[in-house]
């Protein structure tokens, strides 16, 4: 039986009020991977974990963390997170990823300055998809 939004939401819900910090689901018409970075008292914790791929020429990729939908944006015609130029903090959100109608925002997850936006807005994302390269504070 496959999974609807609600059950899905349901699952989301469960996994919040837990000390989970890791689930993963797969089903044949589903894949669901959760992660949960733990709060800090400098900023509230974002929705998903950020990962670093590496470095490129002395930048700093930020990778997409999960499959979804790229916006630059919290809502059409309003301004982006962060343009070319920005400087970024570890917790500052620099997108939102959509799956399954709900947004996830994605924190940079680096200190430094937007050298590039990787992804045209609106656009599909795969599981390390570059979204972001940035120029770490030296």
């Amino acid at each position: 039986m496959p999974l609807s939004e609600d059950d899905i939401r349901e699952i989301l819900r469960l996994i919040d009020e837990s000390d989970v910090d890791e689930l993963r689901i797969e089903t044949d018409s589903l894949s669901l991977h959760v992660l949960r970075s733990a709060p800090s008292a400098a900023a509230p914790a974002p929705t998903t974990r950020p990962a670093v791929a590496g470095r490129a020429g002395g930048l700093l990729t930020v990778p997409a963390p999960m499959v979804g939908t790229f916006y630059r944006a919290e809502a059409p015609g309003a301004l982006p997170f962060v343009e070319v130029g920005a400087h970024v903090e570890p917790a500052t959100v620099v997108c939102l990823i959509e799956v399954m109608k709900m947004m996830s925002s994605i924190p940079a997850g680096v200190t430094g300055t937007v050298v590039e936006v990787c992804v045209e807005n609106a656009s599909p994302v795969e599981y390390g998809t570059a979204l972001f390269k940035v120029r770490p504070d030296r």
